[in-house]
């Protein structure tokens, strides 16, 4: 069963500006070491050796004899390949590792230079595959020396106590109406966290959405949590059903104000503001407070945001603020911008959390890689930017190998919305010392297995929204997270691992750093 969490991801796209030892006897390490001196006979005798490999041997040379060098503390003998590593040595060790990487790839490529003699040819290539078996061996060697989840990948330091924050102090009868209305799911969460932010500035009760014009929030966030957090005398997250019942069924807007004025205010068309009335609501045409084009938004101070949005009537709505770039390091920082008394202000429902925990406890264990491999719309989106963000299966199944190899972990939990043919073709690429590593997906429901009872049993098993928080929570508890740039469902599981303390220095998105090795042409 394919799980299509995110094809209601279509629109949820952003664009970021950032993204054993092996044993020798002694006739075989004789012809293990470097061979300077029978290189030079042989290159002499046969043929004239071109500067070009001459560059691509020597330094691995040098590398070599770094090592073996008494101011090295002789950390592995070539006549026998045996490693003697010094755990004080750690970052030379990885520096050492990395540049024989470099090395390999560089032997690889020299290796597939054709030449005009066949011997030279057949000499020069079983030169360097020999040496490319010796780095393998070093690399492997090295790797097994070290404890790269300790050395490379632990917690990332969030500084919580540095954090940045405003008291929410609503006044009793003043409330703000949140309205979102752009993409879909991850959109409307951020979208309703930056609501939260305006109506702590403002002082104001803020109003969740009607699941009827908007989603169900309550199935997949924990909102009485957020009230207990804040350990405020006034509840200042309140439903749109306990709204009305304050109001006895007469509700009216006395403002409803636009951040966004371009292409439309409030982004709002004739059919949502019918929805809203629909609920029982009065209210006046929605105004902005300033000139804003939701393509290109400027960016806003605190000081802004009170001085437009400041007023002395009861009921505000303020429309969508989805793309509002407001002190956007304060929003975005660890734990986020308003003060509470939890490690996290927001996160995913209580059933949806055990059900994670469950999963993880069931299929995947402590130590777990987990992707997310956004593909549907993400072609044409990702061709749009200038690097595209798009990358062949066989290079992202290289780049996902690379984490894999430094986390040391036993499987993959994988999130996706890509065909079965391009999740198939990943799967196969995935070998990393012979081993093949399984990525998992969530399985169809099987009354076997009890890991999603809870969801069952409470009947929001199915629900496309529920399922898409589950995968974004067992996401944000794994060990490593690889995540899609310019995705919002990425987004929002690194604002759970940052706020858990869960958010680990080798979390990357997909090949960070690289461009697609292949991008097709433009319509």
């Amino acid at each position: 069963m394919e799980r299509d969490y995110c094809s209601d991801e279509e629109d949820d796209l952003i664009h970021e500006k950032e993204r054993n030892a092996p044993t020798t006897s002694s006739s075989s390490s004789s012809s293990s070491s470097f061979h300077v001196e029978h290189l030079r006979s042989r290159f002499s005798s046969k043929f004239k050796f071109q500067k070009r490999y001459l560059f691509a041997i020597l330094p691995l040379f040098i590398i070599l004899l770094y090592y073996i060098t008494p101011d090295s503390h002789s950390l592995f003998s070539l006549s026998s390949l045996n490693v003697n590593v010094n755990v004080h040595h750690d970052q030379s060790q990885l520096r050492a590792l990395y540049l024989l990487r470099q090395q390999q790839l560089g032997l690889l490529r020299a290796a597939n230079i054709p030449l005009n003699s066949t011997s030279q040819k057949h000499n020069l290539k079983s030169l360097l595959s020999n040496q490319i078996s010796l780095n393998s061996q070093i690399q492997q060697l090295l790797l097994s020396s070290l404890d790269f989840r300790n050395a490379t990948c632990g917690t990332v330091d969030q500084k919580l106590t540095q954090r940045r924050t405003v008291e929410w102090k609503a006044k009793a009868d003043k409330y703000l109406l949140a309205v979102c209305v752009s993409g879909q799911m991850s959109n409307h969460l951020i979208c309703l966290e930056k609501h939260m932010f305006f109506a702590a500035l403002l002082n104001r009760i803020l109003i969740i959405p009607s699941s009827k014009v908007d989603y169900q929030y309550d199935r997949v966030l924990d909102i009485d949590r957020i009230n207990k957090c804040l350990r405020t005398k006034l509840k200042v997250l309140i439903s749109f059903q306990e709204f009305s019942s304050i109001k006895k069924n007469h509700m009216h807007v006395d403002k409803f104000l636009c951040y966004f004025s371009l292409p439309q205010p409030c982004y709002l068309d004739d059919e949502h503001l019918n929805k809203l009335k629909s609920l029982g609501l009065s209210m006046s045409r929605p105004t902005p407070v300033w000139e804003e084009d939701i393509r290109k938004p400027k960016k806003r101070s605190l000081q802004d945001v009170v001085s437009r949005f400041s007023h002395d009537d009861d009921v505000l709505a303020i429309g969508d603020i989805f793309y509002a770039e407001v002190e956007q390091d304060w929003v975005m920082q660890p734990g986020g911008p308003i003060a509470h008394h939890c490690k996290t202000l927001i996160e995913p429902n209580r059933l949806i959390l055990l059900t994670a925990q469950r999963f993880i406890q069931t299929f995947l264990g402590r130590n777990f890689v987990a992707l997310h491999f956004r593909r549907h719309g993400f072609l044409k989106f990702c061709n749009g930017k200038k690097p595209s963000c798009f990358y062949p299966i066989p290079q992202a199944a290289d780049c996902i190998m690379r984490v894999v190899e430094r986390v040391n972990a036993a499987v993959i939990y994988l999130s996706t919305d890509a065909a079965e043919s391009e999740t198939g073709l990943l799967q196969s690429l995935l070998v990393v010392d012979g081993r093949t590593v399984p990525l998992v997906k969530r399985p169809p429901r099987n009354s076997a297995e009890k890991w999603d009872a809870l969801l069952y049993r409470h009947h929001i098993e199915g629900d496309p929204q529920v399922e898409a928080m589950l995968d974004k929570t067992i996401c944000a508890m794994s060990s490593v997270f690889i995540g899609a740039s310019g995705s919002t469902f990425t987004q929002d599981i690194r604002r759970l691992r940052k706020d858990w303390g869960s958010a680990s220095l080798c979390d990357e998105y997909l090949c960070q750093g690289q461009e697609p090795n292949v991008v097709a042409d433009t319509q």
